[in-house]
């Protein structure tokens, strides 16, 4: 058994590379071999949002709390809600955040696979964001 402590990892800031606005990163776990599950604490302050993106396992999203948005390639954009449990299939390019009026907090679980958990793409550009 291995417990991993609350704050025993430092908070960190969503690179501007991944991310449009202001986002803090949580790690929560990473299992250790053979196992591949990653997790993470996602803060969106309001209008911020990840890059579209695609997970090669697939990935969990828990909203944990405020109001948030996701959006699969060509599909609607969604409302998401605290409890709400978002799944997007390996593969799905998709992206993710706050409303654009009040913040969202989620837990991001995925698996790796050769090392990776996502492969990053072009931001999602405010006409986008705004549906």
């Amino acid at each position: 058994m291995e417990i991993m402590r609350s704050g025993s990892a430092p908070s960190g800031k969503g690179p501007a590379e991944y991310f449009t606005g202001t986002v803090r990163l949580d790690p929560l776990f990473t299992a250790p071999e053979p196992a591949r599950a990653v997790g993470a604490l996602v803060t969106f302050e309001p209008g911020a949002r990840t890059a579209w993106h695609t997970h090669p396992l697939g990935q969990t999203l828990i909203v944990t709390s405020g109001l948030g948005r996701a959006q699969r390639e060509g599909g609607p954009i969604e409302e998401i809600r605290p409890g709400d449990v978002v799944w997007f299939p390996p593969g799905e390019k998709h992206w993710h955040g706050a409303s654009p009026t009040t913040a969202m907090t989620h837990i991001a679980i995925q698996e790796r696979q050769d090392g990776a958990t996502v492969e990053w793409l072009e931001h999602v550009t405010d006409e986008e964001y705004g549906g």
